[in-house]
């Protein structure tokens, strides 16, 4: 027996995150590590259960398989229900021929059929690479209290960056007049956050008239708000007041991770009103050694830290050997940094070893901005290998050139 729902949560996991390199070349952007503990995809799903929204679709397309496995059956995030909970949605062969989700759209018309068992009055599109806090049943009190036929949550951004974003422009209740895709010249910095609340028998209409297009691209941003908005359909602006960051590129995921110390009070992690839930491995506290200087920074559970550790973020199970110095970056689960060994301003990927006397990255000067350096998943730098500041490492091409030069 399925319960209806008031309104349901679709959440869009399945983009490939090519701006992020090396980390998504192998696992799907959500399933990113993100602040000592977590991967991406834990603050929309905790955001979900902490807004009383019990029924989540996942909808998954490139390299599932290290999502799926941490979100199984949802019970980190209390999604292990009996009538609803979190589902696993990837695309799949239909009767039509359809297959492969062709844009962001064209994914929730393919579930049609999940959405549509719980009957829902409104469902909530969220994306699965964002960094926030925000309580969804707020939303839906307001896109309720308007009438409105989709809401968009929107968010000041410095007009500066606004070309990056979708761009409204809204009257004084909040009413859309107006909505740019990425425009070159922006006309406000109202920015969408890609958070979408419709009423679902509105979405489904525009969805199957998107589907029948043939010169659509399938997208909520490029097609369905724009036609929405030039069809007179009640379109508002929710605001969004908190901390919020698309970590889709390097330098946005590493100053995030830095966010957590530098400005925690903005994005809080300690909440105990507002939790963050994520599938952790059980391990026995970190170890610090003797002669281990650690300052200013995040240590997470099961690792070894006797080097110098300032300014980072550390994840579960790594090792910092004695006579090493980790300064300004983030090392992700499992890596190694060998003694002697020096990391400046990086991300070092899960299963990374930096071996005795290497150098990556480089020092910045105070006031200047520093140029992050990546070292991919599994690889190893050889002893006193200095890898210059900027460098993104994928351990396949080391291990060509390690071929080529035998």
């Amino acid at each position: 027996m399925i319960q209806k729902k008031k309104c349901i949560a679709m959440l869009l996991a399945g983009g490939q995150g090519s701006r992020l390199k090396v980390l998504t070349k192998n696992v799907a952007k959500p399933a990113v590590p993100f602040g000592a503990k977590f991967r991406i995809i834990d603050f929309p799903l905790s955001n979900c259960i902490n807004s009383d929204i019990s029924v989540v679709g996942v909808l998954t397309q490139y390299q599932p398989l290290v999502l799926n496995r941490y979100i199984r059956n949802g019970l980190p995030w209390d999604l292990d229900r009996l009538y609803g909970g979190v589902y696993v949605l990837p695309p799949y062969q239909q009767s039509n021929g359809a297959h492969w989700y062709k844009g962001t759209a064209n994914a929730i018309y393919q579930n049609f059929h999940f959405i549509e068992q719980y009957e829902p009055d409104h469902v909530l599109i969220l994306s699965g690479d964002h960094i926030y806090t925000m309580d969804y049943a707020k939303m839906l009190e307001a896109h309720e209290r308007a009438n409105a036929d989709a809401t968009v949550a929107v968010i000041e951004v410095p007009m500066e960056e606004a070309s990056r974003f979708g761009i409204l422009a809204t009257d004084e209740e909040g009413r859309i007049t107006e909505f740019q895709e990425k425009p070159k010249v922006p006309k406000s910095n109202q920015a969408s956050m890609g958070i979408y609340i419709f009423k679902w028998s509105k979405l489904k209409e525009y969805l199957e008239r998107d589907e029948a297009d043939p010169n659509s691209d399938n997208d909520f941003g490029k097609n369905i708000i724009p036609t929405m908005l030039n069809e007179g359909q009640n379109l508002f602006a929710y605001s969004f007041h908190g901390y919020w960051k698309d970590v889709g590129t390097i330098d946005s995921l590493w100053e995030a991770n830095m966010d957590l110390i530098n400005h925690p009070d903005q994005l809080r992690i300690d909440n105990p009103e507002w939790k963050i839930y994520a599938r952790n491995p059980v391990s026995p506290p970190h170890y610090t050694g003797a002669n281990a200087e650690i300052s200013h920074s995040l240590i997470s559970e099961g690792g070894t830290i006797a080097g110098k550790v300032k300014d980072s973020v550390i994840f579960y199970k790594v090792d910092l050997r004695e006579g090493s110095l980790v300064d300004g970056s983030v090392v992700m689960p499992h890596a190694v940094v060998e003694s002697g060994a020096k990391v400046y301003n990086a991300i070092i990927a899960e299963d990374a070893v930096i071996k005795s006397g290497a150098v990556i990255g480089a020092p910045s000067a105070e006031g200047e901005t520093p140029v992050i350096t990546v070292i991919g998943p599994d690889c190893v730098i050889e002893e006193n290998q200095i890898i210059p500041a900027g460098a993104v490492i994928d351990c396949e091409d080391l291990k060509k050139e390690g071929t080529d030069n035998g």
